[in-house]
């Protein structure tokens, strides 16, 4: 039974008991049973890699790796030290566990994430990507808030309950996540230590004045309330779980050696989110062999962190419940500065894991040209909401009409999850769409030149250096044959822009210079 029809048939029920101070509806022990089993009851584990990770110094295209280590030679990894995934990418030395994970089709890579007219700066990408919006919004609720909003209406007046006891979702660390932002508050609560969550003391209660000073403390009071009744849950899942796998000494492996046990004890709450800093390599991001240095302890990190949790999950039988996802806010500069680090850029990869993924590669390799201007970027291939609204369908079974209402409504399906049936997508992504641009060089005008196998409806638009969109060309549905589109620039400025294809869920980036 789907929680959400739970709820509508718990309301008949009327025979009172309370928990942790908060009066529930009493469950009948077959119901319970129901709940607790509900073959739809998936967990999503969301990992932050804060700051901007260098994407190209994780997966490396080998089919433009001489132009890559033009445009990077003082941080370029040497070839024979990079592990292949495929003909055409590697993955960073320090990455084994990942690379073991994608030899067994439980990792995903969604090449060249981001959107369009994308921001440099750490605060507002952040917010773009917490909460799922268009640049021009200023939406406060995060996109998973507004799924758990639609899921679980009159969040926080009504929650916890007897079908719902435990938390939505759980931060591990000090603060909540504006990813789970909704309505009415945020769905997450945060963690630092299941084992000692603690109790809010609210004391002795004092009589409420009828204003609104006695309306805030009510408020706090009842907050206060909730989250001693959320902590005991935690508290109780943590020591009833357990792990089977011997994680490594780190934060991150830590945090999701307790995620593990949480889910192994019972805890039912939808998402977990994790954080690791570190990612904004300005300087030192190698160390004297460029294998080395700080952005490969990173990288060496998250890779054992999410294989430990991957082997634990199996051994704790628990694969198929249990999918993953890493985000950053942006990219980095495909040039390297002369600090052996990276500056801001623009789109990076998304990495999702898991039994219960469609393992392989979604997209093309980032083309690098053998002349980079000065903050050139990695140009968008997918938008990463596409990503969000992917998994919202397949692993929480999401309609995709509904997914265009917590979404931008432009949103096209990528083939993430296999909710645990694999079908290999990689011949399918990495042969996207063929489409090239002539005359490049160009002066006043180009033709982009692309074939449709049947009618779709085509959007191209011209992208500028820092990802900014500086016209639509066309958005309009095409026949299926030849087509050759003519692009008058006179207006342009000579540099580097790109011209962006997208034909449903397909795309094309294609590096054109104006002379």
């Amino acid at each position: 039974m789907k929680r959400r029809s739970f709820l509508k048939r718990s309301s008949i029920i009327t025979v009172p008991t309370f928990f942790g101070g908060f009066q529930l509806a009493a469950l009948p022990s077959r119901q319970m049973s129901e709940l607790v089993n509900d073959d739809n009851d998936r967990v999503l584990i969301i990992i932050d890699l804060n700051g901007g990770n260098d994407g190209l110094q994780t997966f490396i295209p080998l089919d433009n790796y001489d132009n890559l280590a033009n445009a990077r030679s003082n941080i370029i990894i040497p070839e024979n030290q990079l592990l292949s995934l495929t003909d055409t990418i590697s993955v960073h030395p320090s990455m084994t566990g990942l690379k073991n994970l994608y030899d067994n089709s439980e990792l995903t890579v969604v090449q060249s994430t981001g959107y369009t007219d994308a921001n440099r700066s750490h605060f507002r990408s952040a917010d773009i990507w917490n909460n799922g919006i268009e640049t021009t919004s200023n939406v406060s609720t995060g996109w998973m808030g507004r799924y758990l909003d639609d899921s679980f209406p009159g969040y926080p007046e009504d929650f916890p309950s007897a079908d719902c006891p435990d938390p939505f979702a759980v931060t591990m660390g000090r603060s909540v996540s504006q990813t789970c932002q909704g309505t009415g508050g945020n769905f997450s609560i945060a963690i630092l230590d299941p084992d000692n969550v603690g109790g809010l003391s609210v004391g002795v209660e004092p009589p409420i004045p009828e204003n609104c000073y006695g309306d805030e403390l009510s408020y706090i009071i009842d907050t206060y309330k909730k989250t001693n009744v959320y902590g005991e849950r935690v508290t109780e899942a943590a020591n009833a779980g357990a792990n089977l796998y011997d994680y490594p000494n780190t934060t991150l492996a830590s945090q999701l050696k307790v995620v593990a046990r949480m889910i192994s004890g019972g805890l039912r709450s939808k998402v977990f989110i994790l954080q690791q800093g570190g990612y904004d390599t300005h300087g030192g991001q190698v160390g004297d062999d460029p294998a080395t240095g700080r952005h490969a302890n990173l990288l060496s990190t998250l890779s054992d962190a999410i294989f430990a949790f991957q082997e634990d999950l199996k051994l704790l039988n628990l694969g198929e419940r249990v999918i993953g996802m890493t985000f950053s806010e942006f990219g980095r500069q495909i040039k390297s500065n002369a600090s052996d680090g990276t500056d801001h850029g623009t789109a990076g990869p998304m990495m999702i894991f898991g039994n219960c993924v469609n393992g392989g590669i979604i997209g093309d390799n980032p083309v690098i040209s053998s002349s980079v201007a000065t903050q050139e970027g990695v140009p968008m291939q997918y938008d990463f909401r596409w990503v969000y609204g992917s998994i919202l369908m397949d692993w929480f079974e999401v309609p995709e009409a509904k997914v265009r209402e917590l979404l931008p409504p432009d949103f096209q399906y990528l083939p993430i999850c296999n909710t645990c049936n694999p079908v290999s997508t990689e011949d399918e992504t990495i042969t996207a769409l063929n489409a090239q641009v002539f005359p490049n060089p160009f002066k006043n005008f180009f033709t982009l030149e692309f074939n449709l196998d049947q009618n779709n409806p085509v959007r191209i638009d011209l992208v500028d250096i820092l990802g900014k969109t500086i016209r639509t060309v066309l958005n309009k549905p095409l026949f299926s044959g030849d087509h050759k589109i003519h692009v008058e620039t006179h207006q342009l400025v000579s540099g580097v822009y790109f011209v962006r294809l997208q034909v449903n869920g397909k795309i094309k980036s294609l590096r054109l210079v104006k002379q």
